[in-house]
C-alpha cells in the first residue's frame, strides 16, 4: 500500500487540528448566514431575492420554491372525486410488528434472514489524548 500504510502521531494531530477548525469555521459562516439574511430581509424584505454589494465582493439572496402535494389530503379529495387511478399505492412492510412477532416466536427468524440487508457505516473520530 505504500505510504498510507504509515499513520504519525502528526498525522493524527493534523487531522484533529482540521477537524477543530471545520467547526470554528463553519459556526462562523452559520453567523455570517444569518446576519445577511437579516439584513436582506431588512433591506428587500422577507423571503425575497436582494443583493449587496460592498467593494469587489457581493452576496446574492436567490429564492427557490418548489410545490409538493400534501399525501393526505390529496388523497381524499381524488377519492371524492373518483380519481382513484391517480393514487399510487406502496407496500411496504411493518419492519416493527415483524420484529415483534420474531421476539414473540410467532414468526421464524430463520425464514426472513434473505430479507434483511445491513449498511455499515465507517467514520473516523479523532480526539486528542493527554498522557499524565
Amino acid at each position: 500500500m505504500g505510504e498510507a500504510s504509515t499513520i504519525t502521531e502528526e498525522d493524527i494531530k493534523r487531522y484533529y487540528d482540521l477537524n477543530n477548525q471545520k467547526k470554528d469555521i463553519e459556526q462562523e459562516m452559520r453567523y455570517l448566514k444569518k446576519k445577511f439574511h437579516e439584513v436582506l430581509d431588512d433591506s428587500f424584505g422577507k423571503e425575497s431575492k436582494g443583493e449587496i454589494q460592498r467593494g469587489n465582493y457581493k452576496v446574492q439572496r436567490q429564492i427557490r420554491s418548489s410545490i409538493r402535494y400534501d399525501d393526505e389530503n390529496t388523497i381524499q379529495k381524488l377519492e371524492d372525486l373518483n380519481l382513484n387511478d391517480f393514487i399510487v399505492e406502496v407496500r411496504r412492510p411493518d419492519t416493527e410488528k415483524l420484529e415483534s412477532a420474531i421476539n414473540l416466536g410467532l414468526v421464524e427468524e430463520k425464514d426472513f434472514s434473505d430479507c434483511k440487508k445491513s449498511k455499515l457505516t465507517q467514520t473516523i473520530v479523532v480526539k486528542e489524548t493527554y498522557s499524565k
